[in-house]
């Protein structure tokens, strides 16, 4: 069994997000599947089977399978161009709750992403009813948690169809966060993502997933579907450019196209090598 280990959304080894991608020739066991990407340790791993004329495609945490990923798509896209033959400019990948997902190349060797956009509700902390022991996302309990998990001052909270977001002043307070991971596993959602104004970008961003099994990603395509809606209403533009100030740092050029959104980026890959399951 073939795995690639790839640097998505990087134009050099070592930035961007690193995604495992593991192509199949018919599913496995969920379970072994779940093995794999834990094995992996990565912060996706990426498998896909043959369908139709395109690809039906899975992501794994190391904890997790989650509903879409960007940036491990980005990763399966470059393996089919660059290793397994795939001769047409775009990809489809078919997915179980995400719809169709395309990748085309871009030129100069980037890709882009078309994936759905999404749209973040600017929320309200409505009273607290004590007659159900179950919270929603809109209770004040989740908030508290969240902010108590920023270490920040409670601010506008918004929720997309994954996250939350929460909107800082500038990227320096993007940049100077330092995250209780403890208080953020306790809010009731994929993850956190924290935005603002860029200094060298349109707009930066930070990611924290700690209930998916990832303290900080390091570029997240998914959430930029809800990130790109928001600062092209904000700033009045549909194209955008975007860093994420992780640790390994990612660069997108993004588009907001309708109801869709167009990330594009490079990918390079680390490794290659061969899954030995044995008598597993």
């Amino acid at each position: 069994m073939q795995i690639y280990q790839v640097d998505a959304f990087a134009k050099e080894l070592f930035q961007g997000n690193p995604a495992a991608v593991v192509p199949l020739e018919r599913w496995l066991p969920d379970e072994l599947l779940q093995r794999i990407a834990m094995e992996n340790n990565q912060a996706e791993t990426a498998f896909f089977v043959p369908e139709g004329l395109g690809y039906l495609i899975r992501w794994f945490t190391p904890a997790t399978e989650v509903a879409l990923c960007g940036h491990a798509t980005l990763a399966s896209a470059h393996v089919l161009f660059e290793y397994l033959g795939y001769d047409r400019d775009t990809v489809t990948f078919h997915t179980r709750s995400s719809g169709d997902l395309q990748v085309s190349k871009a030129g100069a060797g980037a890709l882009t992403l078309n994936f759905p956009a999404t749209i973040a509700q600017l929320l309200t902390s409505p009273p607290v009813d004590h007659s159900s022991s179950t919270s929603s996302p809109t209770d004040p309990s989740p908030a508290t948690a969240l902010f108590d998990g920023l270490q920040i001052p409670a601010r506008d909270l918004y929720k997309g169809p994954f996250d939350f977001m929460v909107v800082l002043d500038d990227q320096e307070a993007v940049a100077a966060l330092r995250p209780d991971f403890n208080r953020l596993a306790a809010v009731p959602a994929r993850g956190v993502v924290v935005t603002a104004p860029g200094n060298e970008s349109d707009f930066v961003s930070r990611c924290f997933f700690p209930r998916s099994g990832i303290d900080e990603d390091s570029v997240t395509g998914s959430a930029h579907t809800m990130l790109v809606p928001y600062w092209a209403a904000r700033l009045g533009k549909q194209r955008l450019s975007a860093i994420q100030l992780s640790a390994r740092r990612g660069y997108l050029d993004c588009e907001l196209k309708g109801d869709r959104v167009l990330m594009t980026g490079h990918a390079r890959t680390f490794l290659k090598g061969e899954i030995l399951l044995g008598r597993w």
